[in-house]
């Protein structure tokens, strides 16, 4: 006999923390950045840019893993050389990153990438190269990010302020802005990145009430894959529940897809993006009866790239079980050596805990075909592969 617990006909959304921050907008090839447009989730590759045919394979799966938005390093002439064949092989619009020579930004605008990212502190005599990159920019309608960090912070600032603070960090960038506003450009971006993701979220409270410029958020040098994802996810968080910020990049000493990975997870969990799979599953206690960390385990792993969104409780127990199957589309509560199955709220049958993971996923496909997507569980790699039906 079914047991229906009151689900909801349509599952609550997630509430905005806080209205987004009026920015200007600008277009990064394709992709709008600010206004009202969602947040976006950047990376960079790491390959070197003058091996185009890397470069554009690393961009090709960090498309696939959902990045909209990438930048390549333009340390040298060879690299410079490989931008336009990148720029208009690469799936995604390419931005240009440009330290030290001012020439490679009049490159990089030739070469038809999207945006060009500039670091003043990094840049000899970029003050006085402005006026000819605006122009250049303006023509070819390319917007400019100007990139501050705190590790390359220009040498005067360190003078006045003593250090990077989040005051010398927002006045680089401002100071920067005016000279580009001298020459009526205006199709900017910002970024003042710092490693402390305290100093980070003082510079960006800053910097949103002092310009209605559009904000691309980082935490630079944040570390390796654990420690900067919680540097990350902390600091976007802060900013992201105030309304600030209009395009992400998670920084990891780590392959560029787990950057786009964290950076996609961190929206989904502020409710900025539609989830996708969601698995809800309890810490485990001394009330468990199941293995609740390899249960959840092999539920993710048999549901990897599921493609439709679905939120999945795997619960050890029936204290919290029911309650948080009720709020998820699927779900189980295990105990005694069975697991009840839930579907929208409903306990549609119960069965040996050795069969808890084969039908989660059965149910999983079911749920999908009735939402017009029909899976092939056997795609390589563990990935869904939708069929059209």
């Amino acid at each position: 006999m079914s047991v229906q617990l009151g689900m909801p006909a349509v599952r609550a959304q997630t509430p905005a923390l806080a209205t987004r921050r009026k920015s200007r907008q600008v277009m990064v090839g394709s992709v709008p950045v600010g206004g009202d447009a969602p947040v976006s989730v950047q990376s960079m590759t790491t390959t070197p840019t003058a091996d185009v045919n890397a470069t554009l394979q690393q961009i090709a799966e960090l498309t696939a893993a959902g990045c909209q938005i990438v930048r390549v390093a333009v340390p040298s002439q060879d690299d410079a050389d490989a931008l336009p064949k990148i720029a208009a092989k690469a799936p995604i619009p390419v931005i240009a990153d440009i330290h030290f020579q001012p020439k490679y930004v009049f490159a990089a605008i030739d070469a038809g990438c999207a945006a060009v990212r500039v670091n003043p502190g990094n840049i000899k005599k970029f003050d006085d190269k402005v006026g000819e990159i605006a122009k250049a920019a303006s023509e070819a309608g390319v917007p400019i990010r100007i990139g501050v960090n705190a590790g390359s912070l220009d040498k005067r600032l360190l003078a006045k302020y003593g250090r990077p603070t989040a005051e010398a960090l927002v006045e680089s960038a401002l100071w920067e802005c005016s000279l580009f506003e001298e020459h009526g450009f205006r199709d900017i971006k910002i970024s003042v990145k710092h490693h402390d993701p305290v100093v980070m979220i003082q510079a960006y409270r800053m910097l949103a009430e002092r310009c209605d410029y559009p904000l691309h958020l980082g935490v630079t040098e944040a570390g390796p894959a654990f420690q900067g994802t919680i540097k990350s996810a902390t600091a976007f968080g802060a900013l992201l529940a105030e309304g600030i910020g209009d395009t992400i990049r998670v920084s990891l000493s780590a392959p560029p897809v787990e950057e786009v990975k964290v950076g996609i997870a961190i929206l989904e969990a502020l409710g900025l993006r539609e989830r996708g799979l969601e698995i809800v599953s309890c810490p485990a206690c001394g009330r468990a009866q199941v293995d609740v960390y390899t249960l959840a385990q092999e539920v993710e792993a048999g549901l990897k790239g599921f493609p439709v969104p679905l939120r999945v409780a795997v619960m050890g127990c029936v204290v919290n079980g029911p309650g948080e199957a009720r709020e998820a589309d699927l779900g189980v509560a295990s105990g005694n050596g069975k697991g009840q199955i839930f579907v929208k709220g409903e306990v549609i049958k119960t069965v040996p805990e050795s069969q808890i993971v084969e039908t989660l996923i059965e149910e999983a496909m079911r749920i999908a075909e009735e939402r017009g997507v029909k899976v092939d569980p056997d795609a390589e790699d563990g990935a869904a592969e939708v069929i059209v039906s």
